[in-house]
């Protein structure tokens, strides 16, 4: 499933702009299943990493951030549900978690999850081609910033 980004991602990492294109892109993802958020903490660490890609926030509230969203993730009770739309928001809250850890590839899988969770649950398990549309919106959108970043 991340073949495609993890390449795309690969392709630009001798570039000096590579860790602002992780982390604006692992943002942009997550921002996309920021309603699917139960934690207002989780949404607090997500500010941050947003402050940060606008170059409002230091190193260290990223840090101090990606550190609480970790717990935080960890911490997660779960769905009680058998449908597994309730894991949207475990699946959201592990994508800010590596998106503040500027793990993008793995932030793009959890947000790519937490959507399709989102969406009913049943494609995230049985249907692969239910990734689709949210695999081809990544790619585009890692296409756009590594663009505006002058990065290719």
């Amino acid at each position: 499933m991340t073949d495609t980004v993890s390449s795309a991602l690969q392709a630009c990492e001798s570039s000096e702009q590579y860790e602002a294109l992780k982390l604006a892109f692992a943002c942009e993802c997550v921002e996309r299943v920021r309603h699917l958020l139960e934690d207002e903490s989780v949404t607090r660490c997500l500010d941050v990493l947003e402050a940060y890609v606008r170059g409002a926030a230091d190193r260290g509230a990223l840090d101090q951030a990606a550190a609480e969203a970790a717990v935080l993730a960890n911490r997660h009770q779960g769905s009680r549900s058998l449908d597994g739309v309730g894991h949207a928001a475990v699946s959201a809250s592990y994508a800010v978690a590596n998106a503040l850890g500027g793990r993008a590839v793995q932030a793009a899988d959890y947000a790519a999850y937490a959507a399709v969770y989102g969406d009913g649950g049943y494609g995230a398990v049985c249907d692969p081609e239910s990734f689709a549309a949210e695999r081809n919106w990544q790619i585009a959108t890692l296409d756009r910033l590594a663009n505006a970043l002058g990065v290719r």
